[in-house]
């Protein structure tokens, strides 16, 4: 399980990647879901769907999860990589482990607690330094944080929902399939409104958003069988390791700051990953 969650960290940092690296981020994110769909729907007539206790976690997920798109286009379009993702994620450890012990009755044993703590004290450090950046950015911090909130949101709801599911493979197929749908008719809403962003100078390429939608849907897939079967808690703070790639994907492809104390915050991250793991 481990290993998976790991895996689903590092295809999630390298999609965002592409996501932030395409000049057309809404049609790259139109065009992925539109691999999701495909995708999904195919499992979705081949795999037992998901029981009906399940539903209306998953209806829900989906409209969070549309939120979620929203507002990480929103974040890349006025932030840096290296800043905004870490932002976003490390919200999410915190929140869920909060809510599973007090809502849920799942709390975690005192070793990976201080795993999930350092993970989530590391990861504010990965997002809010060098400081200057947010404070004369102050949009780029909303969006952020907005998302993260968003992310917090439909990890506890997919966590309950697959676990009710009885077929995790068939919930993450119905997510994934009209998550998509919800999403290309976000995207084209917000392309006929007034806060569309400029045409871009090339559309976005349908090979670079099949690769980051199928990356996305693997990624999410192995969190959702991952979620059926261990800690919610834990699992979030693991799946965030990935602002750690991200860190090093924005200096190494967007040539974003990576100080020292940010090379420590991602030591850190590590740290409590290795607490989890022996937890």
């Amino acid at each position: 399980m481990l290993i998976a969650v790991l895996a689903a960290a590092v295809l999630h940092a390298g999609w965002n990647a592409i996501a932030k690296a395409d000049q057309d981020r809404f049609g790259l994110f139109a065009k992925a879901s539109v691999t999701s769909v495909a995708i999904g729907a195919v499992l979705a007539l081949t795999i037992a769907p998901p029981a009906r206790a399940a539903w209306p976690w998953l209806f829900t997920s989906v409209l969070v999860h549309t939120l979620y798109n929203i507002g990480l286009m929103a974040a890349y379009q006025v932030g840096d990589f290296n800043q905004t993702y870490p932002l976003a994620r490390g919200i999410g450890p915190l929140t869920v482990a909060l809510v599973a012990a007090l809502v849920l009755h799942e709390p975690l044993p005192p070793l990976p607690t201080l795993g999930v703590v350092i993970i989530a004290a590391a990861i504010g450090v990965l997002g809010l330094t060098p400081w200057d950046r947010i404070r004369h950015n102050r949009p780029a911090l909303i969006a952020a944080v907005l998302t993260g909130l968003a992310i917090a949101s439909y990890t506890l709801l997919d966590g309950i929902g697959v676990r009710r599911s009885g077929s995790p493979i068939g919930y993450a197929a119905w997510l994934l399939a009209t998550h998509g749908v919800t999403t290309i008719v976000a995207v084209a809403l917000i392309r006929r409104s007034r806060w569309a962003p400029p045409a871009p100078d090339r559309p976005a390429r349908w090979h670079i958003a099949g690769l980051a939608g199928a990356m996305s849907m693997l990624a999410y897939g192995l969190v959702l069988w991952a979620q059926a079967r261990g800690a919610l808690a834990a699992i979030a703070a693991l799946r965030e390791s990935s602002v750690v790639v991200a860190a090093f994907l924005g200096a190494a492809l967007f040539h974003e700051p990576l100080g020292r104390m940010r090379i420590a915050a991602s030591m850190a991250v590590a740290t409590g990953v290795v607490l989890l793991a022996l937890a």
